[in-house]
């Protein structure tokens, strides 16, 4: 059974953890569905958003409320289902998830299983767009722009999430909402640029430096909540 809660450096998280209150970006490509599966771990299938090919997704987020504190976090999903279960709940595997703070860096791998590291994280916003710096071991990884602004709304809704704990696929549900939020079409404002770290090699070998995004996310006023992990049942 989940615990309801954690001892993670002398605080106690309770489940669900809740975001209050976060920015957050994301941007949508589609990439060759064989070279995302060979990243992804064989415990999950990668999803066909068209033939051949599956969606990745960039994220970021500044977070300002949280249970788990005030940090950036920078984000690479796929979307997947447990192998050999085509119908099973699609859901996203994170495939690193780099934040800048050791709380919640030991909180998320302890929980949920995700794959956080503490590294460098810049955020810098402009009336029009927010750029997120993401660099590892001193190497650049990337740099992405996303536009910002709108007056969108989106209520609660429920997701399902797949994560490895000690090599054992778990399962978790987490909700999001927004306000403040735009949704364009493209790449229309976004930017991406590729740095020398392995991790860049690695999303520009799936092609992202010459890819067109599918569309691009932000929201203003991100909120959110994250439930246990609980144990694939195969």
């Amino acid at each position: 059974m989940a615990a309801d809660s954690y001892e993670i450096q002398g605080r106690t998280v309770e489940l669900p953890a809740v975001v209050r209150d976060a920015s957050s970006g994301s941007v949508m490509y589609l990439v060759d569905r064989d070279a995302a599966q060979a990243i992804v771990p064989d415990a999950f299938e990668v999803a066909e958003a068209a033939p051949g090919q599956t969606q990745l997704t960039l994220v970021i987020v500044d977070y300002r409320d949280n249970d788990l504190g005030d940090y950036y976090e920078v984000g690479i999903i796929f979307f997947v289902r447990p192998a050999g279960d085509p119908e099973a709940e699609l859901g996203s595997y994170i495939h690193a998830l780099p934040v800048n703070q050791s709380f919640t860096c030991e909180a998320g791998c302890r929980i949920w299983g995700f794959p956080k590291s503490v590294e460098e994280i810049e955020f810098s916003y402009r009336d029009d767009s927010a750029t997120c710096r993401l660099t590892m071991a001193g190497q650049h990884v990337l740099t992405l722009t996303v536009p910002r602004g709108g007056d969108g709304q989106t209520e609660d809704s429920e997701a399902t999430g797949y994560t490895l704990i000690e090599g054992v696929p778990h399962t978790n549900t987490f909700t999001r909402g927004g306000s403040g939020e735009c949704t364009t079409p493209g790449g229309e404002g976004v930017a991406l640029e590729l740095g020398s770290h392995p991790l860049a090699d690695e999303l520009r070998s799936l092609g992202l430096e010459q890819a067109t995004p599918l569309l691009s996310n932000w929201s203003e006023h991100m909120r959110g909540s994250f439930g246990p992990s609980v144990k694939l049942d195969r």
